[in-house]
């Protein structure tokens, strides 16, 4: 499935998104307008940026798999 019509299902989700030159980034996606895909990243401390990828520089977008805590054998709020 191309990956603009994965994308439209996946706004307002945190999404991984592979870039062409094989980097890649990861917030939630806003939206795709203007050939672009619009994504809210985490900076630091409290901030965030909202970023403008050309389409033609993505190569997939991935939802982020939902998180299971019975798989882990040690929380780290366990340690607090």
């Amino acid at each position: 499935m191309p990956w603009q019509l994965k994308a439209a299902s996946l706004i307002g989700n945190p999404v991984g998104v592979s870039m062409q030159n094989g980097t890649g980034t990861s917030g939630i996606l806003c939206g795709i307008e203007n050939g672009e895909l619009l994504l809210m990243e985490y900076l630091y401390h409290s901030q965030f940026a909202m970023k403008h990828y050309p389409a033609y520089t993505i190569a997939d977008v991935h939802p982020f798999p939902a998180c299971v805590p019975a798989r882990y054998e040690y929380s780290y709020y366990e340690g607090i």
